[in-house]
């Protein structure tokens, strides 16, 4: 199969009356985090049966499909790279160069959902035995999605039990600006807060003062009623 084959395929399924309602969605206007992305209007469930059926593509065709201009066209490319990531399993090699792959192309993982349904079995996922500093350079850049990729691909970690890079991330993350980091970072606390309740109480109470409310919110939604309650007023 190539790009070509794939993408008319996810033609077939356009739809201009959801396309419209995802364009305002994904917030595509001008000055707002997605200006200028196109859609077809194709869901995430339809998207996903026809990455389900496709045969394997190289990177090479892949790398068409996620530098085109049509949102699930790319969001197609990140899921093949999962799909790809998970089959090598024991090929390092392979791993290794989907890994390089996927961080080479962050410019066209432009959106919040083509990050939260594609790092964190990707980059954490092959960050998890290794050294973990890219996740904290991406962290430190001024890009919106290489910052959100860096606490989300903490997700596989914390499904491990692994808190201890979230939270450091997170603590890094705290001044950020943007709404799409403080949800992002709140869902991250939030997750480890199920691992160990303890410790993520420990990090709020040391940072409330500087935690966005957002991010507060996000991180204490699965706390005892009474406990949340009481961070909501500090």
């Amino acid at each position: 199969m190539t790009a070509e084959v794939f993408a008319n395929q996810m033609q077939a399924l356009a739809s201009p009356e959801k396309a419209i309602i995802l364009q305002r969605f994904f917030k595509t206007g001008k000055g707002q985090y997605g200006e200028g992305d196109v859609f077809w209007g194709i869901t995430v469930p339809q998207t996903r049966q026809v990455v389900k059926n496709a045969r394997e593509l190289p990177l090479s065709e892949i790398e068409k499909l996620l530098h085109s201009p049509i949102h699930e066209i790319r969001l197609a490319a990140c899921l093949l790279l999962v799909n790809a990531f998970a089959k090598a399993k024991k090929d390092i090699c392979k791993q290794t160069d989907i890994y390089n792959f996927y961080i080479n192309n962050t410019p066209y993982i432009n959106n919040w959902d083509l990050v939260d349904l594609s790092c964190r079995d990707i980059v954490g996922a092959f960050l998890w035995d290794k050294n973990r500093s890219p996740l904290y350079q991406l962290a430190t850049t001024n890009n919106l999605w290489q910052q959100r990729i860096s606490i989300v691909s903490t997700w596989f970690f914390i499904r491990n039990n692994d808190l201890d890079d979230t939270f450091k991330i997170a603590e890094m993350l705290l001044n950020h600006k943007h709404d799409l980091i403080h949800k992002a970072t709140g869902w991250m606390l939030r997750e480890a807060g199920k691992k160990n309740e303890e410790a993520l109480k420990d990090f709020l109470s040391d940072h409330i003062r500087l935690l966005p409310r957002t991010t507060l919110r996000y991180a204490i939604e699965k706390l005892p009623k009474p406990i949340a309650q009481d961070f909501l007023k500090k």
